[in-house]
């Protein structure tokens, strides 16, 4: 069993952009990765405490195969002056242990783990 995190950010707060924001992130982790949901044992979703018009695991399970994966969603702790409108993951995954681990930051996300970040095009 492996562990996976990511994290994205959407521009505001509405159904529209975390759909857009979620696809984007799980379809960077399955390529990045070379996963299948089926590979994936479970997910825990945060979102900061000014995302509040969706589940992401609701949009998640909208998705080819994941409808069986177990998952679940909680709000971050708040810290002032953290980064907002922030979407993140922890995905337990079987993978063997020789396989390559890409973690996935996106969008202003990017700034939490630089050197885990994904190349945004311009």
């Amino acid at each position: 069993m492996r562990a996976i995190r990511g994290a994205t950010t959407v521009p505001e707060n509405t159904v529209e952009a975390m759909r857009e924001a979620v696809i984007e992130l799980l379809d960077e982790l399955e390529k990045r990765n070379q996963l299948h949901p089926t590979d994936i044992i479970s997910v825990t979703f945060s979102v900061t405490r000014d995302l509040d018009t969706t589940f992401p695991a609701a949009i998640a399970r909208s998705r080819p195969y994941w409808d069986n994966v177990p998952m679940l969603d909680v709000q971050q702790m708040h810290v002032d002056g953290s980064l907002e409108r922030c979407i993140r993951f922890l995905v337990h995954v079987y993978l063997p242990t020789s396989a390559p681990i890409y973690h996935t930051y996106l969008r202003h996300a990017a700034s939490l783990r630089p050197d885990w970040s994904v190349p945004q095009p311009l």
